[in-house]
């Protein structure tokens, strides 16, 4: 667990290290500072809130962004939302570095969100 992360809805490990591989579980647009404040509002906002979650996890174990190899991405509104997350996709990363990534249409989510992000990184 990375104690500046965000409060885990369920009961599981921020993040999980094997052979040279980080399984970081899918973090949900809360805020770490106040973990009942309300979501952000909309596609955009959200999906800024889980990067900036993601990235606490990862810095957390010494790792950036730069290192994902692998992102699921799941989106409780997939038709009306898709094109504004492929929008803002790749301002995450490195200009032609994109990680493998997978994003599947949900009917629900944690905390009533829109979006959830889990990634695989690698140690270099």
């Amino acid at each position: 667990m990375i104690s500046s992360g965000p409060q885990p809805v369920a009961p599981f490990s921020h993040a999980v290290e094997a052979g040279g591989f980080v399984f970081i579980t899918g973090q949900m647009p809360t805020d770490p500072a106040a973990p009942d404040a309300p979501l952000p509002e909309g596609i955009e906002a959200q999906t800024r809130r889980v990067i900036d979650n993601l990235k606490l996890i990862l810095g957390g174990i010494g790792l950036g962004l730069e290192h994902v190899t692998m992102a699921r991405i799941y989106l409780t509104e997939f038709q009306r939302d898709y094109a504004a997350l492929n929008a803002m996709w790749p301002s995450f990363f490195e200009v032609g570095k994109l990680p493998a990534r997978t994003t599947v249409g949900v009917t629900a989510l944690a905390v009533g969100a829109l979006v959830e992000i889990d990634l695989i990184a690698r140690r270099p």
